[in-house]
């Protein structure tokens, strides 16, 4: 366990730093109250048993997952409307704390299954006590739609073993076609939800400044 808890921490570190810096990003729309293309952020370090069946599964071998597996370390963003994502990309590529080495649009071109994301996989340099250490990251990009799709089909992966019954696979089909018609449906009143968010978000500020 000694060993997992080494191999593990720069990547738990490096996630701890993501969340920070990411949300930074939301914040600095919101001081400028201009409309945020981050809903919000989370990260996770996956698991040992996961990393171990990935690894079986790919054909991996245990001495190559720095190398080979790119999300052990993974970080997600969600975002209100499909346009909000290219403009996330846009502002990933322009930092400098870290290099992407990897995109893969599921948008424009979705699987088979009808999973729907934007893929960024990034170096982050982590500093430890050791010196600088670069570790592989997937960043994945998606809006609320596509994450609830994308959470069912992950939880349903696990009872299946990823054969799914023709009727359950069809339907998940289905599902991530009405998914994307809400992201598309949504898109078309666009203005009008940011204009009634930003109503909303004002009136708040007001009754919370008349109380103090």
């Amino acid at each position: 366990m000694k060993h997992w808890d080494l191999f593990l921490a720069p990547y738990k570190q490096a996630v701890a730093e993501l969340k920070i810096k990411l949300k930074g990003m939301r914040g600095q729309f919101d001081l400028d109250s201009t409309h945020s293309p981050i809903e919000f952020v989370t990260g996770r370090v996956k698991p040992i048993l996961s990393i171990l069946d990935k690894a079986n599964q790919k054909g991996i071998p245990l001495e190559n997952l720095e190398e080979e597996m790119q999300d052990i370390a993974g970080m997600r963003i969600m975002c209100q409307f499909v346009d909000d994502i290219h403009v996330v990309v846009a502002l990933l590529r322009n930092r400098n704390d870290f290099e992407i080495v990897e995109e893969r649009d599921y948008i424009s071109h979705k699987k088979t299954s009808g999973y729907r994301s934007y893929h960024v996989v990034i170096r982050y340099p982590v500093q430890t006590i050791r010196g600088e250490k670069k570790i592989l990251a997937e960043i994945q990009i998606r809006t609320l739609a596509m994450n609830f799709w994308a959470t069912i089909e992950h939880t349903l992966n696990y009872k299946y073993k990823g054969i799914f019954p023709s009727d359950i696979k069809m339907r998940l089909q289905r599902a991530a076609e009405a998914a994307f018609r809400l992201d598309e449906e949504m898109s078309l009143i666009r203005g009008e939800i940011q204009e009634a968010q930003a109503f909303f978000t004002r009136n708040k500020e007001l009754k919370q400044q008349g109380k103090n």
